[in-house]
This record gives C-alpha cells, structure tokens and sequence, in this order.
C-alpha cells in the first residue's frame, strides 16, 4: 500500500507527462514480414504510385509534401540545392526520380493521351487537343531530360565512385532511374514526331542529343518500321527473357517489311537460276534487332556540365557485338535484351499456322524453303542451321534457339539460322532445295572468316532425315532407277536436274550435326490408319509438279500421264516418305554422314524399359533413330518432341560448347 508521499508524487508525474513530452513522437515496435522490409527499401515510382523511401526521407528535409514536390519539380529541386546538409547523393538522386515521378504523371494523363482527339469534332476542338497533346508531350519530354541529367551525374560524377556504391540498393534505383526515363524518352519523342525520318539529333527543349550509330552501322541509314522499347514487351510461350543487366534501355528495332511480291513460281533449279540483285530472296536477313541506347553528356568535366550543358549524346549499341562501355575510363556492361526481338519475330510471323497450311498446300508463301538469320551477320561467330520436322516451323526450337542467346558462352560464339520448308514435299526435294538455299547463304559470307567453317547442323525428326542427306556423300541414281516404274524410268533417267537430286554430296561448311527423334529408316506410325487417311489429304504441291513438268526435256511425253504417275512410287508427299515401307526410306536408310563429319544422336523414350527393340518416342523406335558411329546418343524420358524437353536442351548446349572446346576456342 502506498504512503501519502508516494500518492502525491505519483500524482504529480501525470501531471507533469504532457510538459515533458510536449513536441515528442514516441517509438514503438512491432515485427512486419520481410517482403515490406524488402519492399520499403527497393520499391520506387518504377514500381508504385510513390516515390521511394529514400527518396521521401530527403524531401522530408524541405518540409514538402511529396504530391505538392512532384507539381512543381523545379522548385522543389531548387529547396534541395539551398539545404547544405543534404549531400550531392542524396540530391541527385531525389531529383531524378522527383523528374521521373513528374513524367510517369503527365503519361497518364489525359492531355498527354492522344484518344482525347476525336475526329467527330470540329475542326477547331480538334486542333485545340492536338496542340493541347503536343504540348504535354513537349513537357513530359523536358521532365524525362532532366531525370536522365541528374540520374546520369549520380552514376559517373559524385565524390564517391560507383564501385564503392556496389551493393547500394540506390544505385540500382538510379541506374533504372536512367534506364526507364531514356527508354521513356525515345518512346515518347517517336510518338510527337510520328512518319517523319529518323533524324540525326534530338531537340528537347535546349538540349540537343545528337545520334551516334558508329556502334551500329547497319542502322545508320536504315528507315525503321518501328522502334519498340523491350521494358514494355511480355511475351508467352517464352519460358524466360534473357537480358544482361547494365547501363542503357533496351529497345527492339524493327526494319520495313520486304515489299517483294510473294511469289509462288517453284523454281527447280535454284542454284543456277537468275535471282533479281543476284540473291536468293528467301535468304532473310534479320528484320528484328536488339538495339541498346545511352545518352552521354559530350562535356562531363562537372556535374554542373552534365545538369545545364545542352549537348548530349545518343549512342546506339548493337549488344551482340558491344558487351562494355568505356565511361570515364572504367568499364561497365552494357545492357541488353536478347530474347525480345526473337518473340517479336514469332508472334508477328505465326510461322506454327503456316506450317499447317502449307502442308495441305495451301499457303503459297512457303512453296520454296525459306531461310531466317536471327542476328546481324558476324564474321567471326560459328554458324547453326536448325531444320524442324513434319507439320512444323521454327517454333520448334523456341526454346533451344531462346536458351542459346542466354548462354554467353554460346551467344558470343554462334549465331542461328533457322530453316523454314514446307514438310509435304517429298522428302528428296526438301533436302535438294534446303541444300541449295543453305549454300546460297553460306556463299554471301566471307569465306575466310570463322563463320564460313565448322558450322553445326541440327534436325528434328524429318529434319533430321535431311539434315542426314546433307552431310552425306552418295550417288543414288542407279538405285532410285531400279526403283522406278518403266515409264518413269523411260521419263527421268536422262533428265540431269532429276539426276542432281540424286547426287548428295555434303555442304562443306559443316564439319558437325546432331539429329533428333530422326525416323533415318523410316516409322510405321506413317502407316496407321489415322496417318494413312491424312496422307490422302495431303498432296504433293501443285506449283513443284507443274515446273517439273514444265522441265521434262522430252517433247513427246504425255503431260497429264506423267502428273497422274508422280506421286505413286518414289516421287510422293513427304509423310508418304516417311514409312518404313517407302522407297525413299529403302533409298536412303544406309547413307551415312560423310567421313569427318562429326555426329550425335538424341532419342526420345516414352517406354518404361532400357531394351532398344522396346525403346520408342511415341513415333519413332529407336532401331530407326539410332546410327552407328555417332560421338554420342543420348536416350532422355519424353516423346517426339525431345527438343523441348530440359534435357535435350542442355545435352545441345554441352554437344555446342565440346564443338567449341574442339575448335581450341575458350569459354568459360
């Protein structure tokens, strides 16, 4: 029990709390989870509506709200300059992401949204939300500026250098302060000055960034179709994006589609005909490009030079061949999107749909094989051609070619060219054409580079078949005679471009294939009931039977009986050839890659035992897909479509880095 005196004391102690901590704010704790910590610590405007924490300590200094800071961003960032204790940091920093913040509103808005043009109006409130548009994007494009100013002088020009800020989590804010408001800028200015050429500065205000391609020639005087920003690009049915992390935005560069006329002449003699310009028009040279971008200050002796000096730099990188940035004498990565222009690419192509058509022969666009280069030519980077199967495209290797350009190792050291046929050819023809197209490409090249030698050529299932065929070294034309009906012997036996489709011999450029889920003597899956009635279906093309008849030398022969014979024996559709019970297989089972020519195997199997007579994909038994003499075979769980599995992509990426090993050339 207290005493009077202890009463009295006590009483006076609340008496006196509110005087003693009058103007105090008192502290208690409690645990959050660590996604907030995290989250309180990295999060910035990039990735809510406020700005970060950081950033908000800072302007707490000012006595602004940080709404009222981001209305009136030049005055703010005027109050941070005149407060001695806030140091250089700290104010370049808040001042960029302030500009920033200030941008990210006027995109939103209403003014800067050019659907606000309504061409019901008249003629004067039309005009009036144009200039009001124009306007916005004027003031936006001046904010973006300034943020890419301070947030580039943060970077390179403090008193601490950016190594000792390493493990800042501000410096990576700062750095994706740059990286956005550059991409955010380019993006924004190609809208203000839509259809006009690409120029050779920028003005924005009263600064001017002049724009550098010595680091992408290929660009220089090329009109773009578009130029995308890659931060902004999501794409499905890409497992991953694989980026380098660095300095610079990330853009997609777009060139004008080809306005050649598609042609569906079929042209049997593709290596001596007369193309426009001299070359193959079916050889695409890359239409999607990854481009790289910085903006650089042409005087950065100052911080003071880099806010107020007008002249920047616009440099644009091709990141394939420029992996580091020299600035201010040290070296930083530049950064890079490598998967984004190869889902553009896809997705615009639907190449999967014309696949099917053309296998019941009715898209005219693929009659002659196609051939994709992924990348701007580099001499100095091996080659790999993929050839995808029956009723398929180049989506087949999406996930290989997309695993490649995330393996530096590989990435620097290949490049991909990926086939595009139409699979109800027969298969002899197929492996004729894509033989010739794949020749016509390697003869564009230098032939004394690295590129033109040790090339690597990789088939799945009929593309395998052919991939086969075209390391080869065999004369068939005797046995394909003994094959033939009279009256096809009597048709084609002095025919020369008949006979050329039986002269295999292998493109020398490759010295390496790998075949996959390859049926090389054929399947019975081709003879089922329900492959039998689509084989029905699908007919050998109308455009190759007419310019082979058109090529038959013989006046006398009966035009309409020959096209009634083609088809029934050793000239049919290409799942026809497939059969283990087709000539084309009794033709060809027993030709081997020449001597050489290095060689794997990779097989599916969908059996629950290690018998080869039992081992089976679904499609293909193993007895078909397995040769004799191959540097490797390797049996993985799955079914025809290996090529997708996890496993057969990182058995192709150890079989590519051995082809490098072998070479004498060091990866890491």
């Amino acid at each position: 029990m207290m005493s009077p005196i202890q009463k009295h004391t006590l009483i006076a102690l609340f008496t006196l709390t509110p005087l003693l901590f009058s103007g105090c704010q008192v502290v208690s704790v409690k645990n959050q989870s660590l996604n907030v910590t995290i989250a309180n610590e990295r999060d910035s405007i990039l990735t809510r509506k406020k700005m970060s924490e950081a950033s908000l300590n800072v302007l707490s200094m000012t006595g602004r709200q940080a709404e009222k800071c981001t209305e009136t961003p030049d005055e703010c960032v005027h109050d941070l300059k005149i407060i001695p204790q806030i140091q250089d940091e700290q104010l370049l920093a808040t001042a960029s992401e302030i500009y920033l913040t200030n941008a990210l509103s006027l995109d939103s808005s209403s003014s800067c949204n050019i659907s606000v043009v309504n061409k019901y109006q008249s003629k004067e409130k039309q005009d009036s939300h144009q200039k009001a548009y124009e306007q916005c994007l004027d003031q936006e494009l001046a904010m973006l500026d300034k943020s890419i100013r301070y947030s580039y002088a943060y970077l390179f020009k403090t008193k601490r250098h950016p190594t000792e800020r390493l493990f800042d989590n501000r410096q990576v804010q700062i750095r994706d302060f740059y990286n956005q408001a550059l991409a955010k800028m380019i993006t924004i200015y190609t809208a203000r000055y839509k259809g006009e050429q690409v120029p050779k500065q920028i003005k924005i205000g009263k600064s001017i960034y002049a724009i550098n391609y010595n680091n992408y020639p290929q660009l220089a005087d090329k009109k773009l179709d578009r130029l995308e920003s890659s931060y902004n690009l999501n794409f499905s049915g890409l497992r991953s994006i694989n980026r380098r992390d660095g300095f610079g935005s990330e853009f997609v560069a777009t060139l004008p589609a080809d306005k050649t006329t598609k042609d569906s002449k079929y042209i049997v003699d593709p290596l001596n005909y007369k193309y426009e310009n001299g070359i193959n028009p079916n050889i695409h040279q890359p239409r999607y490009l990854s481009v790289t971008m910085t903006a650089q200050p042409q005087n950065a002796s100052s911080v003071d030079d880099i806010l107020n000096s007008p002249n920047f730099q616009l440099n644009i990188y091709d990141p394939y061949s420029i992996e580091k940035l020299n600035i201010g004498g040290n070296q930083y990565p530049l950064a890079a999107n490598f998967s984004a222009p190869y889902g553009l690419w896809l997705a615009e192509n639907n190449l999967g749909a014309a696949a099917y058509l053309s296998l019941i022969d009715r898209d005219k666009s693929i009659t002659m094989p196609h051939l994709y280069m992924l990348e701007p030519y580099n001499p100095n980077k091996k080659i790999i051609v993929l050839v995808h199967g029956l009723a398929s495209s180049p989506e087949a290797w999406i996930r290989l070619t997309n695993d490649i350009m995330g393996d530096t190792a590989l990435r620097e050291n290949y490049q991909v060219w990926q086939v595009f046929y139409s699979t109800n050819m027969p298969i002899l023809e197929s492996r004729f054409q894509i033989d010739a197209i794949v020749q016509q490409a390697f003869a564009t090249l230098d032939q004394n580079s690295p590129s033109a030698k040790d090339a690597v050529l990789i088939g799945h299932s009929m593309g395998g078949i052919i991939a086969r065929l075209m390391v080869s070294d065999a004369d068939l034309t005797q046995p394909a005679l003994k094959l033939m009906k009279p009256q096809q012997l009597y048709r084609f036996k002095n025919e020369p471009l008949f006979k050329a489709r039986l002269m295999i011999k292998p493109i020398s450029n490759f010295d390496r294939a790998i075949f996959l889920s390859s049926p090389h003597r054929g399947t019975d899956y081709a003879d089922r009931w329900f492959t039998l009635a689509a084989r029905k279906i699908i007919k050998v093309p109308g455009a190759f039977l007419g310019a082979l008849a058109d090529s038959i030398t013989d006046n006398d022969v009966n035009i309409k009986s020959f096209m009634k014979d083609l088809g029934h024996g050793l000239i049919q559709n290409g799942p026809s050839d497939l059969s283990h019970n087709s000539k084309f297989t009794e033709l060809t089972e027993n030709v081997m890659p020449a001597k050489g020519i290095v060689y794997h195997s990779i097989l599916g199997n969908l059996s629950k035992n290690n018998d080869p007579s039992q081992i089976n994909d679904g499609v293909v038994p193993y007895k078909s897909a397995h040769l004799d003499g191959a540097a490797s075979e390797i049996i993985i769980k799955g079914g025809h479509s290996i090529q997708e599995t996890p496993e057969a992509v990182l058995e192709l990426r150890r079989i590519l880095r051995l082809h490098l090993k072998e070479l004498g050339i060091k990866i890491n």
